[in-house]
């Protein structure tokens, strides 16, 4: 028999493309996608259930369903797709706590997959050049989805303490890149003059959307526990990606980068947040050697190479410039 897999946030097209590829997947027998509206585009052989997670109703899924291994996908990280911060926060860690709580009381769940972020370590002048998966954010994030992210593995390790008959598995994305990627950084390489933080050059690391499909993939089939930071090889500075781009990019202080982010938030052209202004300042470098040596997952693009993809969709007639 093969494994019975529910996926959270299958109205996102993250979700949804995940969802189909685990239903793919020869080794998984069922994929129930749960979500509170429907999702948009082919769901192929995926069963969809109308199920909001911030509801008890999700245990009575897994029960009825019996499913082994669950995939927490549905962290929204822009508080504009949600409706509000507050709605954002809401679904985010209520949904989690009632998610956790359900597959804490299932007989049936033998798995948990959680889809973090390298945005739990923050961002600022005294971080260490590359985070591993022992180290915590040398400031604890105050708002955002940073905030959200840390509150929410707070739970997963509590959840893993008292259930230790379930492998628990982590992944902290690195930020990530595609064509198909909607997110806080994508929609700031997709405005037509890049804004940049004066004197300063950070380091980005990625994740192109494909390797994270396989990497939540390998997750679920493979029932590893741990956190592991996954990202591409190689590092990018703002200034190379700027310069692929071939933008036009204008060097502003912080407070005005700031207070710009503030207007494109207001006027909906882009979910600029104070952390990703922090990300922009400073960088972030995460180590993967865990990644690679008990994972046991090797991404198949490197940083720049994912970048690149991502600046083919953006840009198609420059490929034969």
């Amino acid at each position: 028999m093969g494994r019975v897999v529910l996926v959270t946030g299958i109205s996102r097209d993250i979700g949804r493309r995940f969802a189909r590829a685990a239903a793919a997947d020869p080794s998984i027998d069922r994929v129930i996608g749960v979500d509170a509206v429907p999702p948009r585009g082919d769901i192929g052989d995926v069963s969809f259930v109308r199920a909001d997670i911030r509801n008890p109703v999700i245990a009575k899924v897994i029960a009825k369903e019996d499913v082994d291994t669950v995939v927490h996908m549905s962290l929204i990280a822009t508080p504009g797709s949600a409706g509000g911060r507050g709605t954002m926060k809401e679904l985010n860690v209520i949904g989690s706590m009632q998610l956790l709580a359900a597959c804490q009381k299932s007989a049936t769940v033998e798995r948990l997959v959680v889809k973090s972020t390298t945005t739990v370590y923050g961002s600022g002048p005294r971080d260490p050049a590359m985070f591993t998966e022992d180290m915590g954010p040398k400031r604890l994030p105050s708002s955002g989805y940073g905030k959200d992210v840390y509150e929410i593995e707070g739970y997963v390790r509590g959840f893993a303490r008292r259930r230790p008959d379930v492998d628990v598995t982590m992944i902290r994305a690195a930020n990530v890149v595609g064509p198909h990627v909607t997110s806080p950084l994508t929609g700031y390489f997709r405005l037509p003059v890049i804004p940049r933080v004066l004197g300063f050059d950070p380091r980005l690391q990625l994740l192109h959307e494909d390797d994270l499909m396989r990497v939540l993939r390998h997750a679920a089939t493979s029932g590893i526990p741990g956190t592991f930071n996954v990202a591409g090889d190689g590092v990018m500075t703002l200034s190379q990606a700027v310069r692929r781009l071939g933008k036009p990019s204008v060097a502003l202080p912080g407070f005005a980068v700031g207070r710009l982010g503030a207007t494109m938030r207001q006027a909906r052209v882009s979910d600029f947040s104070p952390e990703q202004l922090g990300f922009l300042t400073y960088g972030r470098g995460v180590d993967t050697t865990r990644m690679r040596t008990e994972l046991g997952f090797e991404p198949r693009f490197t940083t720049a190479e994912a970048f690149a993809d991502f600046c083919r969709e953006l840009v198609p007639a420059r490929e034969g410039a």
